[in-house]
């Protein structure tokens, strides 16, 4: 069976509700999509990420929430942010705040915000990380942060078009960065952000980026 093509929101939202969905790019399939990985509790390597994370904070890619509900168990003023509906419904059934969004459209608290995370890859959303930073520095308070997971040294800065696959549907092809920790350096310079330390738990790598005050 031909797989129908459809919206990027369409798929993902198939994806979240249990659809096996697989990465493919020009070289063929690439990953499973990790659902299961997202929609459980945060394991110790999230919490190693999510540590870092500080006052207000924005969850941008928020996916099912996990990363947005164990922030607001802790006291935080957390917002999940996605262009997917099914996973701002996810969000929000456990309990959590989370907006149908694109973090380049207007965001409530812009200029506002102490800390921003971009989790689970989302480094590689529009597939211009420097863009991406330049953006997320705007909604940042003086002196705030981006928490921002990253590939182990060695991966570079790599764009690929890629799409998303299920059995029944796929995506139109969309640009995806990979950003490695031995880049973020080179990708933040004249954002408006410097990284302030880099960090890993185990296999998982992330940054610190902090803002002039």
């Amino acid at each position: 069976m031909t797989a129908v093509q459809t919206s990027f929101a369409e798929v993902f939202s198939s994806a979240l509700r249990g659809e096996p969905c697989h990465v493919v790019g020009a070289a063929g399939p690439l990953h499973a999509l990790p659902v299961s990985t997202w929609r459980r509790s945060p394991d110790a390597a999230d919490v190693a990420v999510l540590s870092r994370c500080v006052g207000p904070t924005l969850d941008i890619g928020c996916g099912p929430g996990r990363m947005t509900q164990y922030l607001a168990e802790r006291g935080h003023l957390a917002l999940g942010i996605d262009v997917v509906p099914e996973a701002v419904f996810q969000t929000r059934e456990r309990g959590v705040a989370a907006m149908l969004r694109d973090v380049f459209e207007p965001v409530p608290g812009e200029g506002r915000w102490e800390t921003a995370l971009l989790a689970d890859g989302n480094i590689g959303i529009g597939g211009d990380p420097r863009a991406l930073l330049a953006r997320v520095a705007a909604l940042l308070a003086p002196g705030g942060r981006v928490v921002v997971d990253l590939e182990a040294p060695g991966a570079g800065l790599e764009t690929r078009t890629i799409r998303l696959e299920t059995p029944s549907r796929t995506c139109r092809p969309f640009p995806w960065s990979v950003v490695g920790a031995d880049a973020i350096g080179l990708v933040a310079a004249g954002t408006g952000l410097v990284v302030d330390g880099l960090h890993h738990h185990g296999n998982r790598w992330f940054a610190v980026l902090t803002k002039g005050r």
